[in-house]
């Protein structure tokens, strides 16, 4: 349940972060992603993994795969607009960012796709 909340503390802070774009403190993209990823792609996550339980029958807790996978989205909103901060390193960071956001979906497929093509328990 607590990455409900972290994924939603992401929307004000996106809305932060495109208000300090609109002030030219930092980038148009980052704010974006900031948003997108931070608040979209985390709730997206964590709804998925917590629907899947509950309708399958199991219980509504987060594995150690499932907590890998919310940490990856986090790593991925988090590095994405830290290029804003160090663009020196931004093909490193969007490296990390892309792929962080691929494996926290990766995971989630690794673990889940197998209780949703099987029958419901109880």
């Amino acid at each position: 349940l607590f990455i409900l909340h972290v994924a939603y503390a992401f929307v004000p802070l996106g809305f932060a972060w495109i208000a300090a774009a609109g002030l030219g403190l930092v980038g148009d993209v980052a704010a974006l992603h900031v948003m997108t990823v931070g608040a979209v792609s985390t709730m997206m996550l964590a709804v998925m993994t917590r629907a899947t339980r509950g309708h399958t029958g199991r219980r509504l807790t987060a594995s150690p795969l499932t907590q890998i996978s919310y940490a990856a989205v986090l790593v991925a909103a988090v590095v994405r607009p830290a290029v804003d901060f160090a663009p020196e390193a931004a093909t490193l960071l969007y490296a990390i960012a892309g792929l962080a956001h691929v494996a926290a979906f990766a995971l989630f497929l690794v673990e889940y796709a197998p209780m949703l093509a099987t029958a419901r328990r109880g």
